[in-house]
């Protein structure tokens, strides 16, 4: 975002907005505090019982695709990047049919954290260990990630898009969220979900169809309009305009959709929304209702996106945001005339949902998270706790992690770090995927193989990300200046998943051939007949 003091808005409509988005933030609040559950018992809290219904888990897993993030980058990549952008968007939907293929395997192990699926074929402490390092890995990033980009939509929508207001917009909001986060269950975060999903539909269906109006309703026109007032018309609806992809050829793209598409599917809270299913069948379907909401969804993003371009056009866009983060909010500001009645309310709308979309995105993210703390990494503890104390360290652990976040998404909102979100995809395409993969489908897989796959996986993600592009050596990267950028792709997927899978299966195979020595001695011990005293 830069340094503009450009308002998006208007003066007209500042006030009014401000006002509604406040009242609804209230009643957000109040209606979250209504739901919190005054349940003692900690796997009635992670797991509402597992009595969600299909339906219902499924429009709720739909609003776990809704993020901020989708909602701002995935329209502002289409609205500058054409192509490029419509092609990330489309993953989002492809990742849930790779979800599909494992629902009914997840909810079958009884499992719903990644430390309790990661000892399917692995005992000991290591495998838990495993699991909640790899969870907190990609949590951290995505919190980041949201807390700062709610920051930013949060100042836009109140017309005050400086850096000042930018940051003040994200502690405000992150600590909102957090007192949410901490009184949450799965079975309050859902309803949320749930509601998140028509006021979303709604508000996109409703700039989307006064975008096309302007267009005498000619979807041919628009894209003509979007392609004409973008950067590049000639390449707009073609691949490689957007810099990330530019230059890199085709298997630069190919690394990125993997990490997208595996990555999104084996998230530790669309993991825990699986296991709170009352069947695997159940799971199934609801995983099947999820990705026909959010063909939806993202259907009526890549409609914003394009009108965005055409109705706004790119400069405009780029001026306020060099990402387009902006883009709907500047297309539900151009759609209607200023002064009306109609532009206050459609604006408002806009701030509603994107308050929602980080109210429960950070806070399912965070829920998830902490769970895995109190299942996986406080469980291997020799001290027995009550279910009151778990309950307190998971309060603590969604308190202590909201802060964490939010003070490290303020340290870095002046730098161009969406890299993050890249890094927390590859590390659950890495370390989580084949893992799960070995475990329901190789009855060979062990602790060895396990832990080879996680911290391989996770080595290789971290140093392919620090000498990719979007660390050094180009202009959207961390440090443009610098350049190390010895790793020529945007994403470490092309080389960390197939090497996770490798490492995987040597790891087992050569652990095999000790634990079947060790197996042949035991059984020879046991053939020995037994003496007493010291007879031979």
């Amino acid at each position: 975002m830069s340094p503009t003091l450009f308002n998006p808005i208007g003066s007209d409509a500042g006030g009014p907005v401000i006002t509604s988005f406040l009242v609804f933030i209230g009643v957000c609040l109040l209606w979250v505090f209504m739901l919190a559950t005054q349940d003692d018992d900690p796997e009635r809290l992670y797991t509402a019982d597992r009595s969600l219904s299909p339906a219902f888990n499924g429009f709720a897993m739909a609003g776990e695709q809704i993020s901020v993030v989708s909602l701002f980058a995935t329209t502002g990549a289409i609205a500058l990047f054409g192509y490029d952008g419509f092609a990330t968007a489309i993953d989002s939907v492809v990742a849930l049919a790779v979800l599909l293929l494992l629902a009914h395997r997840i909810r079958a192990s009884g499992r719903y954290t990644l430390g309790g699926l990661f000892t399917l074929r692995a005992t000991g402490e290591g495998a838990r260990t495993a699991a909640g390092v790899v969870t907190f890995v990609i949590t951290i990033p995505l919190l980041v990630i949201q807390l700062r980009a709610g920051g930013i939509s949060a100042a836009l929508l109140i017309g005050q898009p400086s850096y000042k207001f930018q940051i003040a917009c994200t502690v405000l909001m992150g600590g909102l969220v957090a007192c949410f986060a901490a009184v949450a269950d799965l079975r309050g975060t859902s309803v949320l979900q749930v509601v998140k999903v028509p006021l979303t539909l709604l508000a996109l269906a409703v700039v989307a169809l006064l975008a096309l109006k302007h267009f005498a309703w000619d979807p041919g026109d628009l894209l003509a309009a979007a392609a004409d007032n973008s950067v590049d018309p000639a390449n707009y609806l073609n691949p490689g305009l957007w810099s990330h992809t530019a230059g890199l050829g085709p298997l630069n793209t190919i690394s990125d959709h993997i990490v997208v598409i595996l990555g999104t599917a084996m998230l530790p809270h669309l993991i825990l929304r699986i296991g709170s299913s009352t069947t695997r069948q159940a799971a199934r379907r609801s995983v099947g209702i999820a990705i026909g909401v959010t063909g939806a969804v993202f259907l009526l993003l890549i409609t914003t996106g394009f009108a965005a371009a055409a109705v706004v056009g790119h400069h405009a866009i780029a001026a306020v945001d060099a990402n387009g983060q902006a883009s709907p909010i500047l297309l539900a500001a151009g759609v209607l005339e200023h002064g009306t009645d109609a532009r206050v309310v459609l604006i408002t709308a806009m701030a509603c949902v994107a308050f929602v979309a980080v109210l429960t995105g950070v806070s399912a993210v965070t829920f998830a998270a902490a769970v895995s703390f109190a299942r996986d990494v406080l469980a291997q503890s020799r001290k027995r706790r009550t279910d009151l104390e778990e309950l307190r360290a998971l309060r603590s652990t969604i308190v202590v992690l909201c802060v964490v976040c939010l003070s490290l998404s303020v340290a870095v909102h002046r730098h161009p770090v969406e890299f993050l979100v890249t890094f927390s995809l590859s590390v659950a395409a890495a370390c989580v995927f084949p893992v799960l993969v070995y475990s329901f489908f190789w009855p060979g897989f062990n602790r060895s193989g396990l832990l080879w796959s996680v911290y391989g996986g996770l080595s290789l993600c971290t140093v392919l990300i620090l000498l990719s592009p979007t660390v050094s050596g180009s202009s959207y990267a961390l440090w443009p200046e610098a350049d190390f950028d010895w790793y020529p792709y945007h994403s470490p997927g092309l080389v960390a998943v197939p090497a996770s899978f490798l490492l995987g299966w040597l790891g087992s195979t050569l652990s095999n051939e000790d634990a079947s020595r060790a197996l042949r001695r035991a059984l020879s011990r046991r053939a020995r007949p037994r003496v007493r005293g010291g007879e031979r």
